[in-house]
């Protein structure tokens, strides 16, 4: 029963919640940012060699949203909504900030999709420089199929210098502030296009090191109880060590197996 001492159950708990974290949370969130990381890196790499193919072939109606073909060049012939315009804030290109300006696009005989049309650096810190409008009448882009992203819950978007911003491209918060039906993935402009500004390039194909993170969780899964048991069995060494001592210097031998039981159930006649 010495064993079942608040120290030793708050460290058996502490233990165990800490290797269930390892193996139901730490480690699939790292293993699943590498998975997540590994496909689009497949799919930028095939998107290289890929020609460009026409937009409603992979978007054919409004709802559509085609994942497994991100940042496949695709072609597009229509007519940007010119007046209507959003910004996307605090965005990071080549490792700078910048605004992203996000423009519907009507496409014919296919559905309206968001175009990114490329960036513009912020001037004297954070404040809108001015930015060419899109062309109003038809034009073919190419472009590359992204997918949408999330808007963050707990930012809005704002009207700031007279432009409204939003902080994640999401078709979905994006066709509402456009009060126009937006199809589910967008496009992002490649070079020299109609309506383009600045070009926003590929990422890295860089795996990253999430892999090796989430090995190292599960590593430290194991190691929890593993390192509990190492501790119970260093604390039994030592208890039967003082104790051996303590009978040693009270001039007596330690009782074999046999004189225990003896002891305690009384000797056989």
């Amino acid at each position: 029963m010495k064993w079942f001492k608040p120290g030793w159950l708050a460290l058996a708990v502490v233990a165990a919640a800490f290797a269930y974290l390892c193996f139901t949370v730490l480690a699939p969130w790292q293993l699943g940012k590498n998975t997540k990381t590994s496909r689009e890196n497949d799919q930028i790499a095939a998107s290289l060699s890929a020609d460009p193919v026409p937009l409603t072939s992979v978007l054919p109606h409004q709802d559509s949203f085609a994942p497994d073909e991100q940042w496949h060049r695709v072609t597009a012939t229509g007519r940007y909504l010119a007046d209507k315009q959003i910004l996307a804030r605090l965005r990071i290109v080549d490792g700078e900030p910048a605004f992203e300006v996000l423009t519907p696009f009507a496409v014919q005989d296919g559905p309206i999709v968001l175009v990114d049309r490329g960036y513009v650096r912020p001037e004297q810190g954070t404040q809108m420089p001015p930015i060419e409008p899109a062309p109003t009448g038809e034009v073919t882009i190419t472009a590359r199929l992204r997918d949408s992203e999330t808007a963050p819950p707990d930012k809005a978007p704002i009207i700031e210098n007279g432009s409204p911003q939003v902080y994640a491209i999401d078709t979905r918060q994006l066709a509402e502030l456009f009060d126009v039906p937006l199809a589910g993935s967008y496009l992002q402009l490649t070079g020299n296009q109609p309506g383009g500004l600045g070009e926003i390039g590929l990422p890295h194909l860089d795996a990253g090191p999430f892999l090796s993170y989430g090995i190292q969780w599960i590593a430290f899964g194991i190691l929890a109880p593993v390192g509990l048991g190492y501790f119970v069995y260093t604390e039994v060494k030592a208890r039967r060590r003082e104790r051996e001592e303590a009978e040693a210097q009270d001039g007596t031998q330690p009782k074999t197996v046999e004189q225990k039981l003896a002891d305690r159930y009384g000797r056989r006649r």
